[in-house]
């Protein structure tokens, strides 16, 4: 478990703490002639090598900076073929972890990952997976007649209500495992700061009912799950 979180964490710093925008911007126009592709994976044999601390596994840090190439190499070249380029950024991210993962455990790859996922919180998993898109479109379907009755006259960022609301059932249903139950009266205060210019602006009694109420069933799905997973407990 140490190597591979050593070789995360070089990953880490040579992906996200040095590499220069510049350097993106030129492996993007120019891919596989960029220099800049071959330093940034020369910076990332220099990090294995460093937080391996072991000149005998070279060949270590070679194997996984080699990955590294090629998964870059195909991420510049994939990329235009995506409207939404967070997709292949996110696929680079999980392929370059996934690789350090199955190098580190080559010899016990099968034996590591059924226990990886035996020790698992199942019911942990599942009020996750619970308070995200599940309760969000529960919350739609219960307001769906109170939302027809709202004039959306103004602009807002697509989906932005059904991220804020997965966000804060996450936030709630941490507070909750770890019985921090106070915080989550500071979340209701902070969020009703904010929201406090948008329905003072719009003046209108049935969007401040509407979005009292989602906040209430938002807040009260992420409270009944979370007290479900911990009296599982």
């Amino acid at each position: 478990m140490q190597l591979f979180v050593k070789l995360v964490l070089a990953h880490l710093i040579g992906d996200f703490m040095l590499q220069p925008t510049k350097w993106v911007i030129h492996k993007e126009a120019n891919k596989a002639a960029s220099k800049f592709l071959y330093l940034h994976v020369l910076v990332h044999f220099i990090l294995y090598m460093l937080f391996l601390w072991d000149f005998q596994k070279w060949w270590i840090a070679l194997f996984l900076s080699m990955g590294h190439l090629i998964i870059d190499m195909a991420k510049l070249y994939v990329t235009p073929l995506f409207k939404n380029k967070s997709i292949p950024f996110f696929l680079d991210q999980i392929l370059h972890i996934l690789t350090i993962y199955v190098f580190v455990y080559f010899t016990n790859l099968h034996e590591q990952t059924m226990a990886l996922f035996q020790g698992l919180d199942w019911p942990l998993v599942l009020a996750i997976v619970f308070v995200t898109t599940p309760s969000a479109i529960i919350m739609g379907k219960l307001l769906e007649g109170m939302s027809n009755q709202i004039n959306t006259d103004h602009k807002s960022l697509p989906n932005a209500g059904t991220y804020i609301g997965i966000i804060e059932r996450l936030f709630v249903l941490t507070f909750i495992i770890i019985g921090r139950w106070e915080a989550i009266g500071l979340l209701i205060t902070a969020k009703s700061v904010f929201r406090f210019n948008d329905l003072k602006e719009s003046n209108s009694r049935k969007l401040t009912e509407y979005i009292l109420i989602g906040t209430l069933v938002s807040f009260g799905l992420a409270i009944l799950t979370g007290l479900l997973y911990i009296s599982h407990i």
